[in-house]
């Protein structure tokens, strides 16, 4: 009698969204509300430097970055990954209460204003992946 190998579901394969929040209370609420809401697996770091650090081993699916973080902001961030190559065409969400538009513009950025609605996070999360799935 021969051990059948287990199939891969769409289940097995969990999508990465990788935060970027340096309010440790804001990151574990967004870290729990996306474990609990969708099936994606967030991971949560405080600073550029630290997100910069995880990539070299974890390929997100999904960037949640705040665009007020210590060392380096949002954009300076998402300019460094999307310069590598397997970054390139991660999706990115930059959220903050002031925004430089012009430089989310040239990026072609979708932006979220905190104070954040949890239900348009999610959203844009959904859609985001979603798109990923198709292209």
């Amino acid at each position: 009698m021969s051990q059948e190998q287990p199939v891969a579901s769409d289940l097995d394969i969990v999508k990465t969204i990788l935060i970027v929040e340096d309010d440790a209370h804001l990151g574990e609420f967004l870290e729990r509300a996306l474990s609990e809401e969708t099936l994606y697996k967030p991971l949560v770091v405080s600073d550029g430097f630290e997100a910069l650090k995880v990539t070299r081993e974890v390929k997100p699916n999904l960037l949640v970055l705040d665009y007020h973080v210590p060392g380096m902001d949002g954009i300076e961030l998402y300019d460094q990954l999307h310069a590598v190559k397997a970054f390139r065409d991660t999706p990115t969400i930059i959220m903050s209460a002031r925004l430089p538009h012009c430089e989310l513009e040239k990026r072609s950025l979708v932006n979220l204003r905190k104070p954040l609605e949890l239900s348009e996070l999610l959203q844009m999360v959904r859609a985001l992946l979603e798109s990923e799935d198709r292209q």
